[in-house]
């Protein structure tokens, strides 16, 4: 349920996230817009003056009457042009007639003449040059023109207002993983500190009553021997010595629970003792014990190729050796199963396989299964696969990954350990 409800969580907030993006750019686009539409209709006022400046001088080089004040067109109308103008002749030749061109003083003629034929050329590449003609038959000259420093700001502000929403969905998105790590790293602290302080605390509690019960048994072992004043039968020596056995091995868990929150030692161990060292307990109790499935024919196999020493600490190890057996275990619900252990030794990293015939997983919870508190069983608390996962990776860094699954055929984990 609590993945469901986080699920929810996240599709909103990607659909809320969408939603701001998309009015973002929306809105963005549409200042685009209104702000192309004033471009455009900058160019045709442009286009319709430069125009008219060549039907002016057009209209005095066709005039028949000397007399005729073309004052007005030159001061009143003429002067007001505020883009860029170049007047050539016929062959494009620049005669120095410019309107709105700053040119360097300490130019000599010659370069200010090469400098306005570029301005000639780029000029054309924008805009079709005017012609001024005479009696519509003899082209006089050539009006050359390019937009004012109003239009260049324009299209400068609405290039800046096209890149704006990616600027801000960048930050944005910058931001969400900042966000992210930070939270993940709290998070990751306080799962830890969680981990660290239940460890301690189990390690703790299991203490006394472990040296309880150890003093217990050598009393009963004690009063046996003192009342009969014979020695003690075997199959109750055998029972006590399994007693002992069980109680050793509890003090194990404790030390191993105590190890999680600090720092572990890692020794150079050959992987396949504590892999036969895991075996050889299972295989006692799988007969007898019911939570390891009495009555059940479990066969182990071990395989091996390569190398097989590497630093690990020997308790942790053979810890997640047992979580994964004892997963192993409840999977295969036949009264026949196996369970293999195949080593692979390389240059850098040590791999090992533990491989099952049982049910397998279903796809659906894969990405749950090292998940904290996630358990597809009654009695399960979760946190098996979830601790493992944390001592290879973290106390060992290496890796623990659900390598294959096969619904009804098995499951393989696989765990690779840095040499």
């Amino acid at each position: 349920m609590s993945g469901f409800r986080s699920a929810n969580i996240k599709i909103t907030l990607l659909a809320a996230a969408f939603l701001f993006v998309a009015g973002t750019l929306f809105y963005s686009q549409s200042i685009v817009e209104e702000l192309q539409s004033i471009v455009h209709q900058l160019l045709r006022d442009e286009k319709n003056i430069a125009q008219l400046y060549a039907k002016t001088i057009e209209h005095v080089a066709n005039t028949e009457s000397p007399g005729t004040d073309f004052s007005f067109f030159f001061d009143d109308i003429i002067s007001t042009i505020d883009f860029p103008m170049i007047e050539t002749d016929a062959s494009d030749t620049v005669i120095n007639a410019y309107r709105n061109i700053s040119l360097d003083t300490l130019l000599s003629e010659k370069e200010k003449k090469e400098h306005l034929r570029n301005l000639v050329r780029i000029m054309d590449a924008a805009n079709n040059s005017i012609k001024v003609a005479y009696q519509d038959s003899i082209v006089l000259s050539k009006i050359h023109y390019s937009e004012s420093k109003m239009i260049l700001e324009l299209r400068l502000m609405i290039t800046r207002l096209r890149q704006l929403p990616y600027i801000e969905i960048g930050l944005g998105a910058m931001f969400v993983l900042l966000a992210y790590i930070g939270f993940s790293y709290i998070k990751r602290s306080e799962q830890s500190n969680i981990w660290v302080g239940m460890s301690k605390e189990t390690a703790h509690q299991l203490g006394t009553p472990l040296s309880s019960l150890m003093g217990w048994i050598e009393l009963l072992k004690s009063q046996l021997q003192d009342e009969s004043g014979k020695p003690l039968h075997p199959h109750t020596m055998e029972s006590i010595e399994e007693m002992e056995n069980d109680l050793s091995r509890l003090q194990k868990v404790a030390e191993r629970f105590s190890k999680i929150g600090s720092k572990p030692n890692l020794k150079e161990e050959n992987i396949v003792a504590i892999v036969q060292q895991t075996i050889s307990y299972f295989e006692k109790r799988i007969a007898t014990s019911k939570r390891f499935g009495a009555g059940k024919q479990i066969s182990f196999d071990i395989l091996t190729r390569g190398e097989m020493n590497v630093r690990i600490n020997k308790e942790l190890i053979g810890w997640v050796l047992e979580n994964l057996v004892k997963n192993a275990l409840d999977a295969i619900e036949a009264k026949e199963g196996k369970i293999i252990f195949e080593i692979i030794g390389r240059q850098k990293n040590v791999f090992l396989d533990v491989t099952d015939t049982g049910k397998g997983i279903d796809s659906e919870h894969r990405r749950d299964i090292f998940r904290p508190g996630y358990s597809t069983k009654e009695r399960g608390w979760g946190l098996g696969l979830s601790l493992c996962k944390r001592i290879i990776e973290q106390h060992h860094k290496g890796k623990l990954e659900l390598k294959e699954t096969k619904p009804g055929k098995g499951t393989t984990f696989r765990i690779k350990l840095p040499k």
